[in-house]
């Protein structure tokens, strides 16, 4: 391989957005019939269906999306480590992710920022996976093109799909509501499948 950007994703990839999906959908459901129970039961049924599970959950229940609770998110265990291997392997690294306002502090507070050399986020940008143009936004910055670059992430349809049609490699890490999606919808666009962050360092050694 001829690799030199490894490019992250953030939710469910190096940051563990588990509780904080959770509080959003308590919040949406407040005043509802509905349970919570029934509504992640719904959403895991589309994510089966190749669809955006929370979205078309949404959408099927007629709910209003309320604020993402991003003091809720905390980082895996192992996303500091894993990082840092690749950095002292000679990676650049970048993160090009869907993302409110705030992204470069937040890995500041964690004690990621260091090993990042982009961040591309959509709240900065204007534009959100999967378009294609937040990609392309990647390569203009780091002056990479496409072949020369991985994309690590969790979402099928925001990370996998749009970098695989761009030539990027693709690394899809299925833990946490991934591990729902039917890995059928992956055949022919993800290279490697890796159930936890550190994975990666038997592929990049």
């Amino acid at each position: 391989m001829n690799i030199k950007w490894i490019f992250f994703d953030l939710g469910s990839t190096l940051i563990d957005e588990t509780e904080a999906d959770n509080h959003r959908i308590r919040d949406m459901i407040e005043g509802t019939n509905i349970s919570f129970d029934t509504f992640n039961n719904k959403r895991i049924e589309f994510a089966w269906k190749g669809l955006e599970g929370d979205q078309e959950a949404i959408k099927y229940f007629g709910l209003k999306k309320t604020p993402w609770h991003s003091e809720d998110e905390t980082p895996f265990e192992n996303s500091y480590a894993t990082l840092d291997y690749l950095k002292n392997r000679g990676y650049k690294l970048g993160i090009i992710a869907n993302q409110v306002i705030g992204t470069s502090q937040r890995l500041d507070s964690w004690g990621l920022l260091e090993f990042f050399d982009i961040i591309i986020t959509s709240a900065e940008l204007g534009v959100s996976k999967p378009n294609k143009l937040i990609f392309e936004k990647a390569f203009e910055l780091s002056r990479c093109k496409p072949t020369d670059s991985v994309m690590v992430g969790d979402r099928l349809d925001n990370d996998i799909n749009p970098a695989k049609s761009l030539g990027m490699k693709t690394v899809w890490i299925r833990r946490n509501f991934s591990i729902y999606q039917n890995s059928k919808y992956g055949d022919n666009i993800v290279d490697w499948v890796i159930s936890d962050i550190t994975d990666l360092k038997d592929i990049f050694i």
